[in-house]
C-alpha cells in the first residue's frame, strides 16, 4: 500500500500519460474503419437503399393469420 501522497500523485501522473499517450493510437483504426464505411455507404444512392429495404420486406414480411375454422 502507498502510504506517501507524493508517490501515490506520481503513479496516478505516471497512469495519466500512459492512457493519454495511447488513447489516439488505440482508437485510431476505429477512426478509419468508421470512415471507410461512411465512404462506401456514400457511394451507394439511396434510392438503392430504398429498394433493398423494399425487396427485404417484401421476402421477410409475417405470413397472413388466417382464422382458425371448426
Amino acid at each position: 500500500m502507498l502510504r506517501r501522497p507524493a508517490i501515490l500523485a506520481l503513479a496516478a501522473f505516471i497512469a495519466f500519460l500512459i492512457a493519454v499517450g495511447l488513447w489516439p493510437a488505440a482508437i485510431a483504426p476505429v477512426t478509419l474503419a468508421a470512415s471507410g464505411l461512411a465512404s462506401v455507404l456514400a457511394v451507394i444512392p439511396g434510392p438503392v437503399y430504398l429498394l433493398a429495404g423494399v425487396i427485404a420486406w417484401l421476402k421477410y414480411r409475417p405470413a397472413p393469420v388466417k382464422p382458425a375454422t371448426a
